[in-house]
């Protein structure tokens, strides 16, 4: 994988703790999410589909939480209420990132501890830390998962984008939607006490 250069973005970070879970872990939670390797197939394919088309996802992805103050909050100085410009930013591009990657559905080691980074990131353990900004310290759980739905639904369109044949689109669009989950579930493990996840 090429180098990224956005900060905060540490997938292939060697200084990143590893996951707790193994590869026969994230094996059999795939197995769970019926994800397969025509999966796989799939969003390597939409990789190419919705590569030039970040910025409009985004754009459609952040005038949804712009316009849902309970989502805003997480993104908003917890004194004043109002938005800080740089965090929104700064997230942005990472997460503009994080659509190739999950793209790229390169499930190795080392996107396994990027996982659960980004699961601290959102929760009170190491939310802020990134960007030191003093919005809400911590989303709660609910949102992870519940996010899953307009971050997958929001995709098609853009997956319809180059001329694909509809069957195709639906394979695109399932396999998104799985790739979703299974990171919304991997970033819920600080959620949860050890030995429940």
């Amino acid at each position: 994988m090429a180098s990224v250069s956005i900060p905060g973005y540490r997938l292939g970070d060697p200084t990143l703790p590893k996951s707790p879970l193994t590869a026969t872990d994230l094996a059999t939670l795939k197995a769970s999410l019926l994800m397969g390797e025509e999966d796989i197939a799939a969003l390597r394919k939409a990789h190419d589909v919705v590569k030039d088309q970040v910025e409009a996802i985004l754009d459609v992805w952040y005038g949804f939480v712009g316009s849902s103050p309970h989502l805003l909050v997480y993104f908003s100085d917890a004194k004043t209420g109002q938005p800080i410009g740089g965090y929104l930013e700064a997230v942005r591009k990472r997460f503009g990132q994080w659509v190739l990657d999950t793209c790229r559905a390169d499930y190795d080691a080392a996107w396994l501890a990027w996982a659960d980074e980004i699961g601290r990131r959102h929760h009170r353990s190491g939310k802020n830390t990134t960007d030191k900004v003093s919005a809400a310290p911590h989303i709660p759980m609910r949102y992870l998962l519940a996010l899953v739905m307009p971050i997958s639904l929001t995709m098609k369109p853009f997956l319809a984008n180059k001329g694909h044949a509809p069957a195709e689109v639906e394979a695109m669009h399932a396999a998104w939607t799985k790739a979703v989950l299974l990171q919304a579930i991997l970033w819920c493990r600080p959620y949860v006490r050890d030995g429940d996840f």
